[in-house]
């Protein structure tokens, strides 16, 4: 029995509103910005906006680190602003879902400023704080952005944990009242008429820092079902957990609907396959195809039937794909297309963030001075005191670097690539003149409407909703291929994943339903040269 469920047909938009469009020449995007370009979304034809953080925030992280969850940052607008935007998008057949960040606050949110005035204070079991050992951390956890995760406090001579920023305090779950403040917010804006939540560092709300359990603590899921049950649990909403530190078994885990968790999780197995095991993203090594194949294909099938994928290539946090593992030269518009293709034709929810339908590329980064990101210019400082050579520091950065995913939205070849009328917070990508969303719609072979085809045909199909996934060739180092099957019609994905012509063959005839070059009608598969990133949707007619 499939159990239906609106958001299985839907597809993700996530807007990073710094970066997105400027309404009023202050060089920051907002949400006016956001209004006035809900006309481009809808053509598009996106049904969910994933917004990052509006919140009020000091901007130590770009928002992440919130001070007030119930209020707009001025620099992206006002409440009534925010109440228009969802309104707007409600009357576009767009939901918004809400960034959700709960592991940690902004250490200028009211709660932190009174937990670290005492420790009798009422609000400092909202985080946690241990004493050092002869001037040293409580034990030798941590950031996620180099360091220690332990910052000293000078008030209460005691140490507060972070696992980001030391301006972004963990918040300490196993307090009661922290979670019942948090349900507070959650309905608040679930009240507001919000579609749902992504929710940022899920997995590290159960922490054990005693013990230097980071992620995936053993109160994790008790939290969530809490959770479940006090906010969204019965409300038609979409949840999706941002979740680092998932395998399979954790993965059902969390979107098993029988567990009353969450809808689907990030996992991010596939996007580590370019780091060295075992060291840091920033520790470089070719993408092996056959892992990429093995790892999709290993979430697909074990999902089937006790939980849902998020199908994702980019985000705020992870550098362009195109740029990544496409050819963002000579190859840009084909390569682009069949990452889109390999990624919309499995079983989940594809997500697509800004920029992405138009194939902007990472933005040079030749120093650190073009680095605006906390987390990149702490490894550049950290890495130059171990005695890293320049050279191979900023080729890491340039590959890897969160930087990469937030310049500004291109939208034409005028000034700052219309983002702006003022000065950007950040430096628009050199290459605005040629990749740009106005050229972009005026191209009616460009990646913009194969996007739009893509997002069309889920709509359309659904055997792209329901269809069993079957990988094929699992060992072929070229070509990523795989089979959809739903109601008595099977289609075949095949995409072609590097710049080489390479040979493919399958018994059949395909009915070309799309392709990123063009096609006959009717290909028999036999024996078929595909060329450079070349793509084709196809159903099979059997010979």
């Amino acid at each position: 029995m499939i159990k239906e469920k609106w958001w299985k047909k839907s597809v993700v938009y996530q807007i990073y509103p710094r970066s997105f469009c400027d309404s009023n020449g202050d060089g920051i995007g907002d949400i006016n910005g956001i209004r006035s370009k809900l006309w481009y979304l809808k053509e598009l034809g996106i049904d969910i906006i994933w917004l990052s953080p509006v919140y009020s925030s000091p901007n130590a992280d770009n928002g992440y680190d919130i001070s007030d969850y119930c209020g707009i940052s001025p620099e992206y607008g006002t409440m009534d602003e925010m109440k228009a935007l969802i309104d707007e998008c409600e009357n576009c057949g767009i939901k918004i879902i809400m960034d959700l960040v709960v592991n940690h606050t902004s250490d200028e949110h009211p709660w932190f400023i009174e937990a670290k005035q005492s420790k009798d204070n009422p609000y400092r079991e909202y985080y946690i704080w241990r004493k050092g050992e002869k001037g040293n951390p409580p034990n030798q956890l941590e950031s996620c952005f180099g360091g220690s995760a332990w910052e000293y406090s000078e008030e209460t001579k005691e140490y507060y944990l972070h696992f980001f920023h030391k301006k972004q305090p963990d918040l300490n779950w196993e307090n009661q009242a922290v979670r019942k403040e948090v349900w507070k917010i959650m309905n608040y804006w679930i009240d507001m008429g919000i579609g749902g939540f992504r929710m940022d560092v899920i997995d590290m709300i159960g922490k054990v820092p005693d013990k230097e359990i980071k992620e995936n603590g053993p109160r994790l899921h008790e939290y969530l079902q809490e959770m479940n049950r006090e906010t969204f649990g019965e409300k038609n909403l979409v949840t999706v957990g941002e979740c680092w530190g998932a395998d399979i078994e954790k993965g059902r885990l969390y979107s098993d609907p029988e567990r009353k968790e969450l809808d689907m999780i990030f996992q991010f197995e596939q996007m580590l396959l370019d780091q060295v095991p075992g060291k840091s993203k920033w520790d470089l090594k070719p993408l092996e195809l056959k892992q990429l194949k093995q790892v999709f294909a290993k979430w697909q099938d074990a999902l089937e039937g006790k939980g849902w994928n998020s199908l994702f290539w980019n985000n705020h946090d992870l550098p362009r794909i195109v740029s990544r593992w496409g050819n963002d030269k000579e190859y840009r518009v084909e390569s682009a297309k069949m990452l889109a293709t390999i990624l919309h034709g499995m079983k989940g929810t594809p997500y697509i963030y800004q920029g992405e339908e138009i194939g902007m590329t990472n933005c040079p980064l030749l120093s650190v001075e073009d680095l605006a990101d906390v987390e990149s210019r702490n490894m550049y400082y950290e890495r130059k005191q171990m005695g890293y050579k320049e050279e191979d520091i900023m080729n890491s950065i340039s590959t890897k670097a969160r930087d990469n995913a937030r310049t500004p939205m291109q939208w034409n070849d005028g000034y700052e690539a219309g983002f702006t009328e003022g000065t950007p917070w950040y430096r628009v990508n050199p290459n605005y003149m040629e990749i740009n969303a106005k050229k972009a719609l005026e191209d009616k072979d460009s990646i913009f409407y194969y996007y739009k085809e893509l997002i069309h045909l889920r709509k359309k199909e659904p055997i792209l909703i329901y269809g069993n996934f079957k990988l094929l060739y699992s060992e072929d180092k070229s070509v990523f291929a795989y089979i959809r099957e739903w109601d008595y019609k099977k289609w075949l994905i095949v995409c072609n994943f590097y710049g080489t012509p390479t040979d493919f063959m399958y018994p059949a005839r395909g009915q070309v339903i799309l392709s990123n070059y063009k096609q006959e009608p009717v290909i028999l598969l036999e024996n078929i040269s595909l060329r450079p990133y070349e793509a084709i949707i196809c159903e099979l007619i059997e010979t």
